[in-house]
């Protein structure tokens, strides 16, 4: 049985938590719906948790779905097994850690749905597992980092939103987010969003997660392996050579666009179409910013409906 919560200052809260032990990780994730439904695993990003998903649970449960919420590595309660583990943020070892939640529980097949870190585990999983994913649902297209070609510049105003990758590379960066978790969080959500109205409430109840001791090493390790500046962690060597070629995503797959995303400019689906082999669709949202399934809850829902549609 599930719930949504709320505490003293009325924020609602994705309630109880379970947690399970991986081959890597005790996850922490929320779970609703019946247990014989079709499953839906739904991935947050980075500076966010799973609250993203707060709108957006109800109505699949509604739908007869089997839904779990899990917190990312260096998030929430989630916590690694070795001490001496690297904590690595690398895309492999993000779209690892839903194939070894899902072989813990026994999950043989799920819809992945997400944005940012949780769009890339999706399409990390989609292009690696495709026997694993049903279907995906990934906001900004196909999320695959090409390393090799990290450096290479894109234009000023799409750099100055993205000034906590670089800012992330150095030790001040690291400093930086050590001591400004909230904060940092804030002005990225502002530039990624510009027409979400969020409140303290919502900021406050995202950044309980980034309180995880992991989470800065995580998170800095993510962006200097991203832009080339950081050795991957030797577990998912192999996995990053098969990433490095850009495979295509062979199962079904619903994209979307915010219409308001201050840091990743809405298309057509053009662009990224190569990457696509298997059925696909692509949506614009109007007025969504970055955090897509909190901003336009139903435009979300409707995604993994279409999804559905194309795979059960």
């Amino acid at each position: 049985m599930w719930e949504v919560t709320r505490r003293m200052d009325e924020r609602a809260r994705l309630l109880p938590l379970k947690r399970v032990r991986t081959a890597t990780l005790e996850v922490a994730y929320f779970e609703a719906g019946p247990s014989d439904g079709d499953v839906v695993i739904l991935l947050h990003g980075f500076p966010y948790d799973i609250h993203s998903y707060i709108h957006v649970v109800p109505a699949l449960v509604a739908a007869g779905h089997r839904v779990l919420v899990p917190y990312l590595r260096g998030h929430g309660p989630t916590r690694f097994l070795d001490p001496d583990a690297p904590r690595s943020g690398q895309q492999a070892a993000l779209g690892s850690d839903v194939v070894e939640l899902m072989d813990v529980l026994q999950i043989r097949r799920a819809v992945l749905a997400g944005y940012d870190w949780g769009g890339r585990a999706a399409c990390v999983v989609g292009v690696l597992w495709p026997e694993r994913a049903a279907g995906i649902v990934s906001v900004n297209s196909y999320l695959i980092q090409d390393i090799r070609a990290a450096m290479a510049p894109i234009r000023p105003d799409l750099e100055a939103g993205f000034w906590y990758f670089y800012y992330f590379l150095t030790e001040r960066g690291h400093a930086g987010l050590t001591a400004n978790r909230r904060a940092i969080a804030e002005v990225i959500w502002r530039r990624n969003s510009p027409r979400w109205q969020f409140d303290d409430a919502t900021l406050d109840c995202a950044a309980e997660a980034f309180e995880n001791p992991d989470f800065v090493d995580v998170v800095i390790h993510s962006y200097r392996h991203r832009l080339g500046h950081a050795f991957g962690a030797a577990p998912y060597e192999r996995l990053e050579q098969q990433l490095a070629g850009l495979p295509p995503i062979t199962v079904p797959a619903v994209t979307l666009d915010g219409l308001a995303d201050g840091n990743f400019p809405a298309t057509d689906g053009s662009p990224s179409a190569a990457h696509s082999t298997g059925p696909r669709v692509h949506r614009q949202v109007p007025d969504a910013g970055h955090n897509l399934p909190q901003e336009a809850p139903q435009a979300f829902v409707d995604a993994i409906a279409q999804v559905c549609q194309l795979t059960f």
